[in-house]
């Protein structure tokens, strides 16, 4: 290994969820990932066992709790607890996709608030900080009252968009919701917003209602924190090109890309879709229209940050 991280105390331990993005992470902090082992006794207990010392280390653990999501969910309390009980001295949850994180209010009577429930499943764990990823809705941090690191995408999907020299781009929010993430893509692009106006009658139903500002003749970029069943972005792409726009790309963080997710973005009027690799893809979902980009720099950046009690924040400016 080239870039060897020099700090003994400094482990990097990974989960079921996502180990293409813990070893590309271990990798550029220049560390080899912690040994431990899941396993599953035969009526479907999860068993963890840490194959190394870890007595006075600062641990960073990283697990999307991605589908499925309460199988992953239990591996990270119960890690954290077997971590706890081998005396590590602090337990850091590195979380690229956070799960639940929609369910963050009461929409209607006698709704749970299941993100704020996840937010205490891990601080009553033992965790003692959460590093996270472009959460659903900021306020999610105030769920917590153990340190939180909130990352964002924007600046890894602005790159990319930068580096295809699109002429007359326009950046377009597919609700009211997203629009202060659309604002940052588009300040970084330095191209206008526009934003479309919907109504969900029903969860995972999105109706199309109008556009607000001028998208004729320009190339639209979508952009979304989360993409799940995609009929929201196709319809939004799809109405786009139907108002004027010459072509749609879009972007999101989560390509959580479930049911009809796929099939819905290959019949679309999207050209591209780029994503990160906050959430594994597996194979039938890595199409030609799909790009996946990598988050590894930036969380392995956060990490090595809050080890040497630098500042994250900077990472954004």
């Amino acid at each position: 290994m080239s870039n060897q991280y020099l700090d003994p105390n400094l482990k990097v331990f990974s989960l079921n969820s996502n180990l293409g993005l813990a070893e590309e992470i271990a990798e550029v902090i220049g560390v080899e990932l912690g040994k431990c082992s899941v396993t599953h006794f035969s009526d479907g207990e999860i068993h963890i066992n840490i194959e190394e010392s870890i007595r006075g280390c600062d641990v960073y653990v990283i697990q999307s709790t991605s589908d499925p999501v309460n199988e992953h969910l239990m591996e990270v309390l119960i890690m954290i607890d077997a971590l706890k009980r081998a005396s590590a001295k602090t337990i850091n949850i590195v979380m690229p996709y956070y799960g639940y994180a929609r369910q963050d209010r009461k929409a209607r009577a006698r709704e749970p608030i299941t993100a704020k429930l996840v937010a205490n499943l891990l601080e009553t764990a033992g965790a003692h900080r959460v590093i996270a990823l472009d959460l659903h809705a900021p306020q999610i941090q105030g769920f917590f009252d153990i340190l939180i690191d909130h990352m964002q995408a924007v600046p890894i999907l602005a790159d990319y968009f930068e580096g295809k020299n699109l002429k007359d781009v326009v950046v377009v929010s597919p609700d009211h919701g997203g629009v202060t993430r659309a604002r940052k893509l588009a300040d970084r692009l330095k191209a206008p917003i526009a934003i479309i106006d919907k109504r969900r009658p029903r969860p995972n139903v999105a109706e199309i209602m109008n556009i607000v500002g001028n998208i004729e003749g320009k190339t639209a970029i979508l952009i979304d924190d989360i993409i799940d069943t995609a009929g929201t972005i196709t319809l939004a792409a799809n109405a786009l090109v139907e108002n004027g726009a010459t072509e749609v790309y879009a972007c999101c963080t989560h390509p959580v890309l479930s049911g009809p997710a796929i099939d819905r973005i290959k019949n679309s009027k999207i050209k591209e879709l780029a994503v990160t690799n906050s959430i594994a893809l597996c194979e039938e979902k890595k199409i030609d229209k799909v790009v996946q980009l990598s988050v590894a720099p930036l969380i392995a950046e956060a990490i090595i940050r809050v080890h040497e009690e630098q500042s994250v924040s900077t990472l954004f400016d």
